[in-house]
């Protein structure tokens, strides 16, 4: 009985004073926790500062998704000898020159894809990789400002694939209207004035036309997190089925120094496009607009982020 009283008061005593030892490193713990904030706060502060000062500022950030297999007599599947694989690249970068007096931005956006789906028993198929997403975006975009928040500007945008039927279309806007920055990282152009370029083979299709351009595009850079958000969008004042937009959106998460997780995704919606792709599937270069619907085009992308 003595024994086990003994050991119980022991046991009692090792708990007690393991719970003392958590509790004292707990309270010497909060006030650095503290005090890391605080220093933080103050980074951030002046990181801030950094950031409104005039000059160049750049940055840049992409995600990398991708995977291979192969497959050796999987008889489960309906092609038991097979290899595939899918490799996806998407970049975003800007450099802006923020003057007193006027801004000057650019922006690059570039999604390339690729896919292999080979089946080692059908001696015709393709075991070679083959494009699959395809984007390049660039613009430019320069203001000269009336206050704070507005400004006359200018914008250049080009836009089309580069890794299959480049510049087939394409497409350029030239505008000048007024740019908009409410709060800080938001910009929004509003050009009433713009000629939207359409560069194609295809001629009966793709038309140029004068008509409006409209761009929104917010970028920051919080913690860890770096994301870009772009709507670009034409209204031709010729014809509805002339206008197009695009809504590119960009994600990084910063797991271990520059290397995290991103995620891309684009919305598009272009009835040119579409009729395009309806004529050459099926062969009859009679459809009109009024015969296809006009469905969303969409992409997305999940991998490993770098930022630079």
């Amino acid at each position: 009985m003595k024994r086990l009283i003994v050991l119980g008061a022991a046991m009692f005593l090792a708990i007690s004073l393991q719970a003392q030892t958590e509790e004292e490193l707990k309270a010497q713990q909060s006030p650095k926790k503290a005090e890391i904030a605080k220093l933080q706060g103050e980074v951030d502060a002046l990181q801030a500062k950094i950031d409104a000062l005039p000059g160049w500022k750049y940055g840049a950030f992409g995600t990398i998704g991708g995977n291979i297999s192969k497959f050796n007599d999987w008889f489960s599947q309906g092609t038991p000898n097979v290899s595939s694989g899918n490799i996806t690249v998407t970049g975003n970068a800007f450099a802006n020159k923020l003057e007193d007096k006027y801004f000057w931005r650019n922006s690059l956006n570039v999604n390339l894809g690729w896919v292999k789906f080979d089946d080692q028993d059908d001696a015709t198929d393709d075991d070679s990789f083959r494009e699959a997403t395809d984007v390049f975006n660039v613009s430019s975009l320069y203001g000269y400002k009336l206050t704070e928040t507005l400004a006359a500007s200018a914008l250049g945008e080009y836009r089309t694939t580069i890794l299959n039927n480049f510049n087939d279309p394409g497409y350029l806007d030239l505008g000048i209207g007024a740019t908009w920055t409410p709060i800080e990282n938001l910009v929004v152009v509003v050009h009433p004035l713009n000629y939207n370029f359409v560069f194609s083979d295809n001629d009966a299709v793709f038309e140029s036309s004068l008509g409006a351009k409209i761009v929104a595009d917010y970028t920051r850079q919080i913690g860890q997190i770096a994301f870009k958000s772009n709507l670009s969008a034409f209204a031709s004042y010729k014809s509805s089925d002339l206008s197009n937009w695009t809504w590119t959106n960009g994600f990084a998460y910063t797991l271990w120094k520059k290397i995290g997780v991103g995620f891309d995704f684009g919305l598009r919606g272009n009835k040119q496009e579409a009729l395009n792709f309806a004529q050459t599937t099926l062969g009859d270069t009679t459809l009109g607009f009024d015969d296809i619907d006009n469905q969303v085009q969409s992409y997305w992308v999940l991998g490993l982020s770098y930022s630079f």
